[in-house]
């Protein structure tokens, strides 16, 4: 016991109390290493020892054997040294019913684990690596590996992260507060990956409120456990560079983009009695039969961590953990590199509107409304009892847009789509008067929010180069997709629920009545572009009793799947990017059930494995034909041929390419009436080639006789200098182009 010269009374009973019994604000005063008169005194709570020494922590040398100052479990060593520094240390410990001792290295360290430019960075807003430096990261202190762990919650008067490695007691691993920002940091020695843990917070007032989730975890236990677990860096192999170097162009204006939206929990059931794929195994299955149908893009729906299966993940907690549902974030690596490795680009869902109430969450996490507004006008959602991030709070900013950030460098993604934009613009959505603040201006806009949006769009923009930006946005809101420099959201793309909310309306209807709704299917185009947009056939239009997509459709079985192919060729052919849900490449006839796989054994049915087919063949057309998507949001790439032969239900059109050339015909006839010899101007003479029929006996129509070729002659008709005849099968859409 070299160097022990007096017994340990340099604390005090009052800190020593605190301490026992968790009460102390300031635990690093107390524990750990400290300058006293005449040397160093050592400190430590070790509940459950029965013996501890103080070792040298290089060689395990014993320096002093520690004097047991309260039964709980505090122990105490102080040495007359006249060194400036405390010899390395760490604690040998005997504990109860336990014959060998445990080493256990210093956790209540002098160093500073946060910088001060981090911790300035992310006070102003500008810390966009966020996630890197709060939360649990691996570190080194004073030569011992272990985890550091950050938090945000300046109203706390006292903060300890609690977990499996100190058997949940709060009074182990108590955190210190850098006042700056109320960012508050512990280091806990020898653990590693795959630890749970929360926080344990108390109040203001002292009061002990339910542990919280790591607002930063990059892990999560599998639901019903909501705790977080600790990760180590990833070594995942990405094999995407081609990919990444030329995903840009697959996303600009000009490209065809078509987009199979997928809940990663309902597209397919393992068979051996698990809830879910993961990633990887799901990546195996998806991969090629998104390539096998053409489409550009997969869109998850959200697959952050999330607490409630019947959210769909729009309810999420955990935004920097991958849902633990589908496997590790290596899993969701491989399934992003898969994608890539077969020319396919993966968009996510990305929820920053709102946040669910759970006590475990975000929700009055110190004890105040600290990521929300603390008034319920402006943070609290009605329409899905959620609370609303408090967009202008500097610090809020910086854990949204380093989440952004972080999907997309962390994890490859090629896109963002934005949920809920539209309540994120309007002070007053869903809201009656007296029920909303108005801005400064005394306004409905949400001045904040815009500005978030904008600087979102930049970052993720400039600091990721490809990427593309996608609002859900349902209103009229002008700029949505128009370049912040000019006084827009500066989004890439925004859906048009207008397109589709009037398009369905018309297509629901029995065609007798459809002569009397004509302008439902012509009206998109007087706004088509104002904004560049996406034709979504979302999740949203098969759930909630709606039915399914074919269920929507009038008539018997064979009209109710011609109109559906009908609607699908309309859609291809329309000025606008693709987006289309999962099982309604095949018609499924049921509402989209989140808690079973699609039903794949439809696909042994000649029409449902007819729309399948015609679903690819639409997307090989959109894909090859220049006219069909170069100017998808140009309006000089579009031209009415026939816009108002409402009393035939008939739509005809043209696209051209980006050198206006390569012009495209496009037909629907909405009723089950076959028009033989219809007579329809096109701008050359010559010979124009059938590309689609989706009326073609494969795709389960009627095999109405369509000539493969027909010729366009001279003579002025529909306000175009040639004219031609073809016949219009019932319910169908064809497309024929021009034959250079």
């Amino acid at each position: 016991m070299s160097g022990k010269d007096a017994t340990a009374q340099s604390v005090s009973n009052a800190d020593i109390n605190s301490i026992v019994h968790g009460r102390h604000d300031d635990a690093y005063a107390v524990l750990g290493a400290h300058k006293i008169e005449g040397g160093f005194g050592f400190r430590a709570f070790l509940p459950g020892a029965v013996k501890v020494s103080l070792v040298h922590r290089s060689n395990g040398r014993m320096i002093a054997e520690a004097d047991c100052i309260d039964a709980a479990g505090f122990y105490a060593v102080d040495l007359k040294r006249k060194t400036k520094t405390p010899p390395a240390h760490a604690w040998k410990v005997w504990f109860e019913g336990q014959t060998a001792p445990m080493r256990i290295n210093e956790a209540y360290v002098h160093n500073l684990l946060l910088d001060d430019d981090v911790i300035n960075r992310w006070g102003n807003g500008s810390l966009f690596d966020a996630g890197n430096q709060l939360g649990a990261n691996p570190c080194t202190v004073e030569g011992v590996p272990g985890m550091r762990f950050v938090v945000w919650a300046p109203a706390a008067r006292r903060i300890a992260v609690v977990g499996d490695f100190n058997i949940w007691d709060g009074r182990r691993n108590m955190m210190r507060c850098r006042h700056q920002a109320g960012l508050w940091e512990a280091f806990v020695p020898d653990i590693g990956a795959g630890q749970s843990y929360k926080f344990e917070i108390h109040d203001a007032a002292g009061n002990k409120l339910p542990l919280k989730s790591d607002p930063f975890g990059k892990a999560s236990e599998y639901r019903p456990g909501t705790a977080s677990i600790t990760v180590k860096p990833s070594e995942f192999q990405w094999r995407d560079e081609g990919w990444m170097q030329m995903r840009g162009a697959t996303t600009a204006v000009d490209a065809p983009i078509s987009v199979y939206e997928i809940q990663a929990g309902s597209w397919m059931k393992p068979w051996d009695g698990r809830d879910y794929f993961d990633f990887a195994e799901l990546a195996d299955k998806l991969v090629p039969y998104v390539q096998n149908l053409g489409f550009t893009h997969i869109q998850l729906m959200p697959t952050t961590e999330y607490p409630f299966d019947g959210s769909w993940g729009y309810q999420p907690i955990g935004l920097f953990a991958p849902t633990s549902r589908f496997g590790t974030a290596d899993h969701f690596r491989y399934f992003v590199n898969a994608c890539h490795e077969a020319g396919i680009g993966v968009l996510f869902d990305w929820v920053p509107a709102h946040f669910p109430l759970d006590d475990h969450g975000l929700a009055r996490f110190d004890g105040t409304s600290l990521f929300e507004h603390e008034d319920p006008r402006q943070g609290y959602h009605p329409d899905w009892n959620t609370g609303i991030f408090n967009f202008g709070r500097p610090e809020v900013r910086a854990y949204l847009l380093s989440n952004a950030l972080y999907w997309l460098k962390e994890f490859h993604i090629d896109g963002l789509r934005v949920d809920a934009v539209s309540s994120m613009l309007y002070l007053n959505y869903s809201r009656e008067d007296g029920e909303w603040i108005p801005n400064k201006d005394g306004g409905n806009s949400n001045l904040e929010a815009i500005s978030f949006l904008q600087q979102l769009n930049h970052e993720c923009y400039v600091q990721c180069p490809g990427v593309v930006m996608i609002a859900e946005e349902s209103t009229a809101w002008n700029g949505v997709s128009r370049p912040t420099d000019q006084g827009g959201l500066g989004f890439g793309y925004k859906w048009n629920l207008g397109w589709m909310h009037d398009t369905l309306e018309y297509m629901q209807k029995e065609p007798v009545h459809r002569q009397h709704h004509h302008d439902e299917m012509t009206f998109p185009m007087v706004y088509a572009y104002n904004e560049n947009f996406f034709l979504p056939l979302s999740h949203d239009e098969v759930v909630h009793g709606k039915g399914s997509l074919l269920d929507r459709m009038p008539g018997d079985a064979w009209q109710k799947f011609a109109n559906l192919r009908a609607y699908y060729g309309f859609m291809w052919a329309h000025p606008g990017k693709k987006l289309l849900f999962m099982g309604c490449e095949f018609a499924q006839g049921a509402e989209w059930n989140f808690n079973k796989a699609l039903d794949w054994e439809l696909l042994d049915n000649d029409w449902h494995r007819g729309m399948k087919d015609l679903v690819a063949d639409l997307n090989k057309a959109y894909i090859s034909l220049p006219a069909l998507h170069e100017k998808d949001c140009d309006g000089s790439g579009f031209r009415w041929v026939q816009s108002h032969a409402g009393d035939v239900s008939v739509f005809a059109w043209l696209r051209f390419d980006a050198t206006g050339g390569g012009p495209v015909l496009i037909v629907s006839n909405m009723t089950p009436v076959v028009r033989q010899y219809y007579q329809l101007g096109v701008p050359i003479a010559g010979d124009w080639e059938l590309v689609i029929n989706s009326d073609d006996l494969r795709y389960g129509g009627s095999g109405c006789a369509v000539s493969h070729t027909v010729t366009a002659h001279d003579g002025a008709w529909d306000d175009l200098q040639s004219h031609l005849h073809i016949d219009l099968p019932p319910l169908s859409t064809i497309m024929y182009r021009k034959v250079r």
